[in-house]
Parts: structure tokens; sequence; C-alpha cells
């Protein structure tokens, strides 16, 4: 006898045959869409934002303890890696936002339609790109003394 219907990988009849059965659907076999890509990046960057919570946190912390902790995270901060790190966080926090209210909007029943789900969710790229380097030129800005 067959093994369970829905069991992964080889299986032998009672005939003795090896059937093989497919394993799940992989990145293989579906073709990558905007929408499929929008729903695995909210994914990556609900993550991304809660790693960046942990650097909120050393914020926090090195402010609350004095001048010395607070000179290390800037001057950590303040490396081209750090400036790396804090605009892709600021770009997942603009993604994350602008998907969510897309969400939203499905959620009211709004922009299920394959060409809006597109549109939509090529818009939330375009518009959080344009957020989160708009908001690092703005702190680039004001670290320097320039003014908004």
């Amino acid at each position: 006898m067959d093994e369970a219907p829905h069991s992964p990988g080889p299986s032998i009849r009672s005939s003795g045959q090896v059937k093989t059965r497919p394993l799940s659907p992989h990145l293989q076999i579906y073709g990558w869409s905007v929408t499929m890509a929008a729903s695995i990046t909210h994914r990556a960057t609900g993550i991304a934002l809660s790693g960046g919570l942990l650097l909120l946190a050393w914020w926090l912390v090195a402010a609350a303890s004095g001048a010395d902790a607070y000179a290390l995270f800037v001057r950590i901060a303040a490396r081209p890696i750090g400036e790396v790190v804090l605009f892709g966080l600021l770009w997942s926090l603009a993604f994350h936002l602008l998907n969510g209210i897309r969400h939203l909007a499905w959620d009211l029943g709004y922009g299920f339609g394959v060409r809006t789900a597109r549109l939509t969710g090529a818009l939330v790229y375009v518009g959080s790109l344009l957020l989160a380097a708009g908001a690092f030129v703005v702190g680039i800005m004001v670290r320097q003394g320039l003014g908004v």
C-alpha cells in the first residue's frame, strides 16, 4: 500500500514501482510577480524592524548611561556601515508602513483586481524608497546643522 496521500518524496506502490511525489512548490516553479515579492518583502521588513528594536534599545540605554556610552554609539553609527544599516531600517519602516496601508485597503475590500494589486505593489516599492531617502536626507541635513 502507498504511504499516506500527503507524504512528500518517493513512495513504493504495492506493485513495487517507485513513484516520486513532488515536494512543496518551490520558488523555481512560480514566476516572480510584484505581489509575491511585496509579500515576501513585507515579512522580511517585519523581521528587520524587530532587529532594529535592538539598535533602538542600545541607543536609548547609551543615551541614559552617560556621555561616554553615547559617544561610543555615535562613533559606531556614524561609520558608513552604520549609515547603511540606518538607511535599511528606515526603508524597512517605510515599506512596512506603506504595505500595511495596502493590506488595510484589502481588509476593507479594495484593491483586489490583478492590475490594481500589481500597481499598488510597485507603488509601495517606489514610495518606500522615496520616503526613506527623504527621511535620510533630512537626517543628514539636521546632523550637519543645515535645518529643514
